[in-house]
């Protein structure tokens, strides 16, 4: 039986189970933890812009040279955001003078990645897998970059069309063929749309409970059928009708997935 056929079998049994509920309770998720720099102490949009330079830890030249580390010759500084303040005594309630700091502005800081720098090893938790998952060099033939970063409190993952990578916060390989998923949507559709759509959602997590079972995976249909229903829900519409709404995308995600893979292997 080819490959692909064993998808569709596998689909279609996941779809049996959503439709009469027989699904396994959804277990909980395993993330990476975060780590204790002083970048995670910063404010949400500075964190962003660290996390947006594809570093986990980014400091100022002061605070490199005190771990013993500092940036390389030539490197270039990512820039922060500072507040600037103004020191201001003003009367209270109580008819005391109070100091207070108002802010006037935000000035740029510059600070560098731990990738640009150079020193003493730093001793940071495991963030990569022991192990790769499986299908990743079909992302990578893509061109599609895959990275691990600490959790994050709002999600585990996400592809990023614009700059062709999946970043995950948990080494759970459902999260990464979930996002395997919308790469290769995007590749049948040309472009996906912007925010968590309803459609796209399930599409992605269909697929990817369907991976998890053909690659050996221990399967996570629970969570995949709770994910599911919550955009089903969302959307107005019933859980087993959704799904059978975007059983062609899901057919062709899969098939553009394992079709991949094949040639990869063939060709190896």
């Amino acid at each position: 039986m080819k490959t692909t056929q064993k998808a569709q079998d596998v689909l279609q049994q996941l779809l049996s189970a959503f439709e009469q509920g027989t699904v396994p309770t959804a277990l909980a998720r395993t993330c990476i933890p975060p780590i204790n720099v002083p970048c995670h102490q910063w404010s949400f949009n500075n964190q962003l812009l660290v996390f947006l330079s594809e570093t986990n830890d980014a400091r100022g030249i002061r605070q490199w040279k005190n771990t013993g580390r500092w940036p390389k010759k030539g490197s270039k500084a990512i820039y922060i955001l500072g507040p600037m303040t103004i020191k201001k005594t003003e009367e209270n309630d109580r008819g005391e003078a109070e100091e207070q700091f108002i802010i006037t502005g935000f000035k740029a800081i510059p600070v560098f990645r731990v990738e640009d720098t150079t020193g003493k090893d730093l001793d940071y938790p495991p963030i990569q897998p022991s192990s790769p998952p499986p299908l990743v060099n079909v992302a990578e033939d893509w061109g599609v970059n895959v990275r691990y970063a600490p959790s994050k409190a709002d999600y585990y993952g996400y592809f990023a069309p614009t700059s062709k990578e999946i970043v995950l916060c948990t080494h759970d390989e459902d999260v990464f063929f979930h996002e395997l998923a919308h790469a290769a949507h995007e590749r049948i559709n040309g472009k996906l749309q912007s925010g968590q759509q309803w459609d796209q959602e399930i599409v992605a997590e269909l697929s990817a409970a369907t991976l998890m079972h053909l690659y050996g995976r221990q399967p996570q249909d629970g969570r995949a059928y709770q994910y599911i229903n919550a955009y089903a829900q969302r959307a107005g519409k019933d859980t087993h009708k959704a799904c059978l709404s975007v059983l062609d995308q899901v057919q062709q995600v899969l098939n553009l997935i394992i079709q991949r893979q094949e040639q990869a292997a063939k060709a190896a």
